[in-house]
């Protein structure tokens, strides 16, 4: 039968179930499908923190956003088109995001009394005329995969897993996604399993099978490439992106990387990453703990390596001594945090931005480092390669600050030119005739010599104590001590000489507000300022990426506005900051819920300020 086909500019879809309906996996696929037809895309996976989360419940739901459109887009959406609920708590856990007049795709044999009764439902939503403001799509979907693969030497659970795969094909048909990729990855993923590759392929086309011939679902919907710049794309999460930046890095300084690190969500994936590069002179050391990690990335850096280290805020604490030590003997470390909701074990799966005073102040004594938060998954890439920079070439701990939105999150990537890198000079020390003094400073950089250790002539005390200057000897005066902690402190805002100043987008020149954020908020206030000027009003952005120091024209940017908002995912932190080192006072907005911001919100929240002046 012939169908409708109706163009659409831009789609939100949010695959949800249970944690062991393959949601993560569902979405990755549509994700990389749409990716290669050109779309522009942003996503949002959520998944609950425990490892299998009891069968049906809320706690277990696990969800899986995806925004994707024929223009440029900068959020996963505020609130999705499509939601496919794959049982009762998918549904009633996501059922408040959904707008009036969404499409709701359910799976009816999963709302059984029992599974509805785990989330509180005395009667069926789907049949008790509750869901009348949504475009209900009411459909057996496991029953149907079962009888798809009737015919298959495979068991009933088995097959009923596949329903994932069925819904996949559906949707894959509903939009007109490719398929071949799909068929790929099916075929490596089940590789080892002949059988069930088979069945899970043909799940995947009967579900494609199943749009097309229904009468259920009377129009298709297209949504054409978004124009890019030329070049050679793909899609990319954060996580992937710092791994590449950190190979980068590498290769552009000629030091070998040292990534020593523990398992920890949602940082973990950058270690998996990496330890498949050992062909660019990365070494990876899993270990024992966070202390452990930290301290061989250190000393992987006075060996003459660039040492790294990922982590979340919990590791961060751990690591704080070490990353004083780091400070103390002056050397490059690179420490990787992938923010996540606290204090303590909090949220683990769930993204904040609320370690940047941790960042700035966690350790004992003066021991100030240059702070670095990329703006979105992509933009992890270049922002490893500058912290890389700032910390070779001042011999300095650098801390990133990613968060969990970012890093798990994705976006297309233009791949860069390689040639257009900057270069990173790692600059050793070279024995002279002329007695070796490691603590003697670079005139312009403040920082102290890099020698290699074993290097005949360069043999030089190491540690934690304070050092004299310019000798590196144990020294306990008072006056040196006194000296030492101002230099330090020197060559860290020495550092906002050589990083770029902050950059206005005013297009009017002529606001009067402007809304400053970092990190990984970037994406919703630059859409809420997009539909702010939709609506007429003047409106200035900024984004900060380096909160360590800080830009040298930043107090110049602010006082140039009557008003400065700055949205953060968490309780002022960059606030207070501002407030107490440039004594100018901000508009906070503060959410920690665990979401990044929706732009709407911040839409409201900007008109209101712009309103009241």
């Amino acid at each position: 039968m012939t169908k409708q086909v109706q163009q659409l500019d831009r789609v939100i879809i949010r695959f949800a179930g249970d944690s062991g309906d393959g949601m993560q996996l569902t979405g990755d696929r549509f994700t990389q499908e749409t990716a290669a037809f050109g779309n522009d895309l942003s996503t949002l996976p959520n998944f609950p923190a425990e490892i299998r989360a009891p069968a049906g419940t809320l706690p277990g739901v696990s969800s899986f956003q995806l925004h994707f459109a024929d223009h440029d887009i900068l959020t996963p959406g505020d609130a999705p088109n499509v939601l496919v609920a794959m049982n009762p708590a998918a549904l009633k856990a996501n059922l408040g995001d959904l707008p009036h007049g969404a499409d709701l795709i359910v799976n009816t044999d999963e709302f059984t009394k029992r599974n509805l009764a785990k989330v509180g439902y005395a009667t069926s939503p789907v049949e008790d005329d509750s869901l009348s403001e949504y475009r209900v799509h009411a459909l057996p979907l496991t029953s149907m995969t079962v009888k798809a693969l009737e015919d298959f030497d495979i068991s009933k659970k088995d097959a009923e897993r596949a329903k994932n795969m069925f819904a996949l094909g559906l949707l894959s048909w509903l939009y007109h996604r490719p398929t071949e990729g799909t068929l790929a990855f099916l075929e490596r993923k089940f590789a080892s399993k002949p059988e069930i590759m088979k069945a899970n392929i043909a799940a995947f086309q009967a579900g494609w099978s199943y749009g097309e011939t229904t009468e259920a679902f009377s129009v298709q919907y297209e949504i054409k490439p978004a124009e890019h710049e030329p070049g050679l794309y793909r899609n990319i999460t954060g996580n992937l992106a710092l791994a590449y930046g950190l190979v980068a890095a590498g290769v552009q300084s000629g030091l070998p990387i040292f990534l020593g690190s523990y398992p920890i969500t949602p940082a973990s994936d950058i270690l998996h990453e990496i330890s498949k590069h050992k062909r660019f002179g990365v070494r990876t050391f899993q270990a024992e703990d966070e202390i452990a990690a930290v301290g061989a990335a250190l000393g992987a850096s006075f060996g003459g390596s660039l040492g790294v280290t990922t982590t979340s805020g919990p590791g961060i604490a751990l690591k704080s001594e070490t990353i004083g030590l780091g400070v103390a003997t002056e050397l490059p470390l690179l420490v990787i945090d992938v923010q996540r909701a606290g204090p303590s074990t909090g949220l683990p799966t769930k993204t904040e931005q609320a370690d940047l005073l941790q960042a700035m102040y966690g350790r004992n004594g003066e021991a100030p480092v240059p702070v670095v938060a990329p703006q979105s998954p992509s933009d992890c890439f270049d922002a490893a390669i500058e912290a890389a920079r700032i910390a070779v070439k001042y011999r300095t701990p650098v801390i990133l600050l990613s968060d969990g939105y970012l890093a798990n999150g994705s976006e297309p990537w233009k791949l860069p030119d390689v040639a257009s890198l900057p270069k990173i000079e790692p600059n050793f020390a070279e024995p002279s005739q002329e007695e070796f003094q490691p603590f003697e400073r670079d005139p312009a950089t403040l920082a102290r010599p890099w020698a290699v250790p074993g290097t005949a002539g360069l043999e030089h005390r190491i540690g934690g104590l304070e050092k004299a200057d310019v000798t590196g000897n144990i020294s306990y005066d008072p006056a040196n001590h006194d000296r030492m902690v101002r230099l330090r402190q020197a060559k860290i805002d020495g550092i906002a000489n050589d990083i770029a100043p902050l950059a206005v987008d005013d297009p009017s020149g002529d606001a009067r507000v402007l809304v400053m954020g970092w990190g990984g908020t970037y994406g919703a206030i630059s859409a809420a300022v997009r539909r702010v000027r939709a609506s007429g009003r003047n409106i200035a952005q900024a984004h900060l990426r380096h909160l360590n120091p800080f830009p040298a024209n930043l107090p110049e940017v602010l006082r140039s506005y009557d008003k400065v908002i700055v949205p953060e995912i968490n309780l002022g932190q960059l606030a207070l900051l501002l407030r107490g080192r440039l004594l100018i006072d901000v508009i906070g907005y503060n959410q920690v819920r665990g979401l990044p911001f929706k732009a709407e919100e911040l839409q409201g929240v900007i008109q209101d300020v712009i309103d009241s002046e």
